[in-house]
């Protein structure tokens, strides 16, 4: 395992908090190294039943965890947004994986 320069910060008093890995733009086992770091967070975070979202909702960044989050919720949420944007032009492809 290599060094990858990052910051945490948050509120950590009620358990928030927000990490920012800062890879190499053009080293590849940089950029994999950083994804795995943040897989692991997150997977920690869930083992602990707590989230990996925070206050500020899924964001891009953790759209392919919201299933392993919330894996009864989604499908009701899919519904929700199909009945509110039935052709699927609001945002698409930023709530749910395609």
């Amino acid at each position: 395992s290599r060094s990858i320069p990052s910051i945490i910060l948050g509120h950590v008093g009620d358990g928030n908090f927000h990490v920012l890995l800062m890879p190499q733009a053009d080293d590849q086992q940089s950029i994999a190294e950083a994804k795995q770091i943040n897989h692991q967070i997150i997977d920690l975070a869930l083992s602990m039943e707590g989230t990996c979202t925070g206050e500020h909702g899924i964001g891009m960044g953790k759209i392919d965890y919201l299933e392993k989050e919330h894996p009864s919720a989604v499908p009701v949420m899919k519904l929700i947004k199909a009945s509110l944007d039935p052709q699927g032009i609001l945002n698409p492809g930023k709530l749910f994986a395609e």
